[in-house]
Formats: structure tokens, C-alpha cells, sequence
């Protein structure tokens, strides 16, 4: 399983979150903890904001603590949002285009999990994309399509909608495996994030308290390495974590609840 981190608050430069804290996604690329494998070595990336509505992204093949660039960019490039993501391959090969972040217009998004079944569904998906997304499509992963199929159904519009409808078209579980998966994902405004399975064992995802330099994060592990100090997100709720700390949860079906 893949690991993601993301930021929003004050400016800072990437390697707050990336590079420095003890567990931080740098870490978890080599030894995560809460993961079926410990290592992400299928490829990193960062999406991040600035005062242009479009996100930049760098991605590369390369595992994360072997590409020469990442701790120099990190050093370098501030913002008041961003997504980062190191890469254990479960559909797709290992190729620059699979790599997470994906962008769309002023989105960036990234997933953790897996769709076991997405060949079988993979052409009827395809033909459901409006020509401008179908035509972005550069990779070969369930994520990127669960990200433009996301978008096809009203991203801009209800967040928590467009959702539930790819989650409609996704489908339940077949023999290959149950479907895990944990997004995160912005407009450059606020970041989303949930988490959602078939078995009920979705992939981790916690939310900080405000951090040393006034921000806040999302992240598949405590950057601090103590899961005591981050709350744990709950399953199929929608997350709204905007700049001031302000986290807000809306259920995606009328089952779920929300932590206390």
C-alpha cells in the first residue's frame, strides 16, 4: 500500500512535512509501519499551490530516498498547501505517468488502495469520461481513473456526490479482493480526504493537531511516529480540512458515524 501526506496553513517549505518530522513520508517510503509492506518504492511525487489556481507536480520512477532532486525541492519550494505521495504498486506498471499526485485543472489527487477488479470494469468506466478527461488520462492505475471518474461526476459540484456515484460505478467486491481505498485530494483550497472498503479495513488515515509552525497535515502514519497524537479519520466520511484547522466530516451514506 501506498503512504500520503498532505499540508495546509501558513507558507512552509515542503520538507516540513516530507523530510523533517521523525515519521515523516520519507521515512515511511522505507519503513512504514501501518502498511501490509513497509516499503513504497514505486515512485514518489508532490502536488503544490501557490497563487496560481493549477497545482505544480513533480513525480519520478524512482524510489523516494534515492532521487538526488527531492530534498533539495523540498528545501526550496514553500507553499500554503500541498500532497505528497510515495508509491507501492498494486495496478499499473512503474512508470512516471502512474505516479500520485494526479492533476486536473486545479485539482491534485492521490489514492491509496486498490480496485481488484478494475480490468473488468476498466472500459465501461472509459466510455462514461467526457471527452476532456479521457483525453488526459496519461497512466494505467485504478487511481488515476478513480480520480477522473471523480471529476465526471461533479467534483467541482459535491464532493460527497461525485463520490458516492464513483463508488456506485466501481461497484461491490468480487473474488479478486475487497476494494480498499484512502483519497486525498484539493481544489487549492481546501483538502478532502476518505477513506472507504469493501471488508471494512480501509487504509489508514490520520488528521494532526496544530503543528510547530501553525499548520495542519493529513497523513497514512503520524509524521511524529505516536498515533496517540493524531486523530484517526473515520470510514466513509467525506473530510473538509481547510487552512485554519478546521476539520469537518460529512457521512457518505446514512450508516456512517462520526468519531466522538
Amino acid at each position: 500500500m501506498c503512504r500520503i501526506a498532505a499540508y495546509t496553513g501558513p507558507e512552509v517549505p515542503l520538507e516540513n512535512i516530507i523530510v523533517h518530522p521523525r515519521h515523516s513520508l520519507l521515512v515511511q517510503s522505507q519503513n512504514a509501519t501501518e502498511a501490509k509492506l513497509s516499503v513504497n518504492g514505486d515512485g514518489f511525487g508532490f502536488a503544490w499551490y501557490t497563487q496560481d489556481r493549477q497545482p505544480g507536480l513533480y513525480r519520478d520512477v524512482l524510489p523516494a530516498w534515492s532521487d538526488g532532486n527531492l530534498v533539495s525541492l523540498c528545501r526550496m519550494i514553500r507553499s500554503q498547501l500541498f500532497i505528497a505521495h510515495v508509491r507501492a504498486s498494486t495496478m499499473g506498471e512503474t512508470a512516471r505517468a502512474n505516479c500520485h499526485p494526479f492533476g486536473f485543472d486545479r485539482w491534485s489527487f492521490c489514492h491509496n488502495g486498490q480496485v481488484p477488479h478494475f480490468r473488468a470494469i476498466r472500459r465501461e468506466l472509459e466510455a462514461a469520461l467526457p471527452d476532456p478527461l479521457y483525453e488526459a488520462r496519461q497512466g494505467s492505475t485504478d487511481s488515476e481513473m478513480l480520480f477522473l471518474t471523480m471529476l465526471a461526476n461533479g467534483l467541482d459540484r459535491d464532493p460527497a456526490a461525485a463520490i458516492r456515484a464513483t463508488l456506485d460505478k466501481v461497484g461491490p467486491a468480487r473474488s479478486d479482493g475487497p476494494v480498499r481505498m484512502t483519497c486525498v485530494f484539493s481544489d487549492g483550497e481546501t483538502l478532502y480526504a476518505f477513506r472507504h472498503a469493501s471488508d471494512d479495513h480501509s487504509p489508514t488515515l490520520y488528521a494532526s493537531g496544530r503543528l510547530d509552525h501553525g499548520g495542519y497535515a493529513l497523513a497514512s502514519e503520524p509524521l511524529c511516529g505516536r498515533a496517540a497524537a493524531w486523530r484517526a479519520l473515520t470510514p466513509d466520511t467525506l473530510y473538509r480540512l481547510s487552512p485554519d484547522g478546521a476539520l469537518t466530516g460529512e457521512p457518505l451514506f446514512e450508516e456512517t458515524r462520526l468519531i466522538a
